[in-house]
Parts: structure tokens; sequence; C-alpha cells
């Protein structure tokens, strides 16, 4: 391997040009929009050549390998044109993992990834465990993977898996799936052989640590061959291997080493982060963490940015920053732990949503409906019934605005858009951001 081809000028397509002039290899990165200035300097610094707003060079580049950026899709012309050329077009990931001597701990799901594999990273390294985080969260794979850590801990999103090859997890960890960018998968079925791509590659000596209470993770293990050693974590029923939760208790089993201890103490509320705590906890019991430390790091963790984050509370009233969900499921489970009338704060890109499956419980914990996005009609169109009073924003100022007049003491606002970002913001972290700055000019 002696050319490279990197598609995308993101996270993943500089760092995987870092890493490659870093082992003296030739690269040409093609970027379809325009570059920006910063970066430009650092390709120039690097003496990394590059081309930006159109891929017309990287059509004739004759080379070894094709890294792409998991944003572009499959269906794309570059990607077409490539494919059809017979190059081995790869991810990030499994680029940066040929450069990579420690063990993956690698972590996927709809909802719960980048607060299960952040927490293992307090875990492991609250003992003391030199590791690494990456990949969906963060830094890229590229950036971190010869830096002689004792683990990498790689948040994975569906498209990154869509790109490995030989990628191959010591443990992995598979938080739930349910329905997400179903405009970008053709079916359902395909989403979720996306997500099972974390085991491919994976033999009797490692490990899958899986969500046993999701019953499309459970029905793909029961049709399928899966060679790890299987851990399945519930809060539904007692179970020898694994994790499970009784009487607020958890319960964590590999092997003859048990663990058990309360969650009374956890900052972290809800079903959905005692599922991730386990999974967590499963991790570091593999590891022989002692239970002390996992159970103090527990008690001390108090969640992700964007992830059912407290911001302020003004006048009684609470208001939550819940970014990150962009999806259906993730915004029910925020929904699910709200304890009073709730002004929810909700849209955006549309990525193919049943809003169905949320009826029962906006009906049950939702006031009002605050619909941000730059197309709101379908997100109208199914509540406007359901609840009593419905607002049509564009701006997030409008939006906090309006939360702030119609709520009283004692109720939550909570931003969960159950929809990607890009028609009015960056990415879900200027969402956040700017949901965050807006309260606190209140």
């Amino acid at each position: 391997m002696k050319k490279v081809l990197i598609l995308g000028a993101g996270l993943s397509g500089i760092g995987s040009a870092e890493l490659a002039k870093k082992n003296s290899l030739d690269i040409l990165l093609s970027e379809s929009n325009e570059i920006d200035a910063k970066i430009k300097s650092k390709l120039k610094k690097l003496d990394i050549k590059f081309e930006e707003n159109s891929h017309t060079n990287a059509k004739t580049y004759s080379a070894d390998l094709v890294i792409k950026s998991p944003g572009i899709p499959d269906e794309s012309e570059i990607i077409d044109s490539l494919s059809k050329k017979g190059f081995s077009i790869i991810s990030e990931i499994e680029f940066a993992s040929l450069f990579s001597s420690a063990p993956a701990i690698g972590v996927t799901g709809s909802n719960g990834k980048t607060t299960t594999a952040t927490i293992i990273h307090k875990l492991l390294s609250d003992a003391n465990i030199n590791c690494s985080i990456s990949g969906n969260i963060g830094k890229s794979f590229s950036s971190v993977c010869q830096k002689n850590y004792d683990y990498d801990i790689i948040e994975l999103s569906s498209f990154q898996l869509d790109g490995i090859v030989n990628f191959q997890p010591k443990i992995a960890v598979l938080t739930g799936i349910s329905e997400d960018h179903m405009d970008r998968y053709s079916s359902f079925q395909k989403y979720v052989d996306s997500k099972f791509r974390i085991v491919m590659n994976q033999t009797n000596e490692d490990y899958f640590i899986f969500n046993s209470d999701c019953s499309v993770t459970t029905e793909y293990i029961n049709k399928n061959s899966i060679k790890s050693k299987l851990l399945p974590f519930t809060l539904k029923k007692i179970i020898d291997q694994g994790a499970y939760y009784k009487d607020g208790i958890i319960n964590i089993i590999s092997g003859k080493n048990k663990i058990s201890m309360s969650i009374e103490n956890f900052k972290l509320k809800g079903k959905h982060n005692i599922r991730n705590a386990m999974a967590a906890a499963t991790v570091a019991n593999l590891l022989q963490i002692r239970k002390e430390t996992i159970r103090k790091s527990l008690e001390h963790f108090q969640g992700v940015e964007h992830r059912l984050e407290k911001v302020l509370t003004i006048n009684k009233v609470n208001y939550i920053n819940d970014s990150k969900a962009t999806n259906i499921n993730a915004t029910y489970y925020a929904l699910e732990s709200m304890n009073s009338p709730t002004v929810w704060i909700v849209g955006g890109v549309d990525k193919g949503n049943d809003y169905s499956e949320l009826k029962k419980i906006v009906s049950k914990k939702v006031k009002a409906i605050i619909c941000l996005g730059a197309n709101n009609l379908k997100i109208i169109d199914f509540f406007e019934n359901l609840v009593e009073y419905i607002f049509d924003v564009d701006s997030m100022e409008d939006a906090v605005n309006i939360a702030y007049k119609i709520s009283k003491s004692g109720d939550n606002v909570l931003l969960s858009p159950a929809c990607a970002s890009f028609d009015l913001f960056d990415d879900f972290e200027d969402r956040g951001r700017q949901f965050k700055n807006a309260v606190r000019k209140l």
C-alpha cells in the first residue's frame, strides 16, 4: 500500500490523512465542498495534496486504497464510480485499525453508545488503565491508534461499520437497535445488518455484550451464528452470565466473577441509563476492575453533554438539553424520564420518522410542543390534536422564549428533537449549545 485516496475533509478524513502521512504514504484528499481555511493550512503544512469543490482528480487517481468519510453515502456518484473500477473502499476505522496494536472495545447501538463508551472510558481511567476514546465521539480513531494505549475505546456508527473489512474488537458492545437513518438505508434490515458488522470478525476468544431486552437484537442473534462469547444485559430477568437488574441492584457476572451494587447513588437516572451502566460495568468486570472502583466511578459519572443535560432551573422550571436525541427511540427515553409536565422542543431533518411510537408518551407527559425546524408540517400534522398548544418556529431563540412564556413552576422544558440538525444548525452540538445560550439569556 503506497497511494491512498481520502474522500471527505471532516474529522475522519483529516485524521486518516495525518496517519497516512506519518506512515509515508502518498495521499490525495478530495472534498466535494469548500475546505475550511484552517484545515487547508494544515494540509499545506503537511504537504498533503488536496482538491475541493469537486472529486475530479479523485476519479483518475490510481490509489491502492480509498478511505471514505462516513457522511458519504454508498450511492453517491464518486463511490459508484470508484466501486465500478474495482477500488477497495474502507472506512477510517478500518484504516486506523491497521496501525493499532491495542485491543479495541467497540461500542455501537441506535442510542446510548456515546454514554456507554464514555462510562467505559471513565471506569478504565479510574482503574489507572491507559485508554483512548475515539470514533463517533470527539477524536478520530486515526489520531490515537499509534499512541500505545492499553485499550482503544471506539464509538461506532452504522456508517463507520459499513466500511470495515478486518476490524476486530476484543469486546463489542451493542446497546440496542431501533429505527434510525431510514433516509440512508433502503430497509430496516440493512440498518440492523450494519450494526451487527461489529461482531463479524470476532472469534470465540472475544466478547459480545448486548441488550437482550431489545427484540431486534435477540431475533438477529437467534437467527445468525455469532462466534464470540455472549454476555447479555437485561432489566427483565435473572441470568447466569452477563448483567441483570433487580430491586435496585445491578448484578454483573462474567465467568466465576460476580459483583453486585446498588444504583441508589447513581447520578444518571432512567431505565436506559441502568442499561448503559450495566453494559459498561460488564466491560470493567471482564477486565477485572475492582468492584469498589466500578461503584465509585458509576456514582460520580454525571453524563455527557447534549444527552439529558440539565442546563438551568429558572422560576422552578427545569431546562434540559437532549440535542443528541436524533431519532424517535432516543426521544422516547427522554420523555419517559420526565417526571412533571413538559414543554417539548422537537424537529429538524426527518430521517423517515414514525411518530406513532411517541403517541402514548406524549399524551401522558407533554403539555405543549414547540416545533423547531425548516419544515415542521409532518410533526404538526401528527401531534396537533394530542396537546393543547403547538408552535411553529425556525430559530432556537424563538423556541426558548416561547417555552419560557408558557411554562409554569415545576414544569420541564426539554429539547429532544428526534431529528437530525442540519436544516438550521451545523450539527447536534451546535443545536445544543444554542439552546444552552438562549436559556442563559432568559
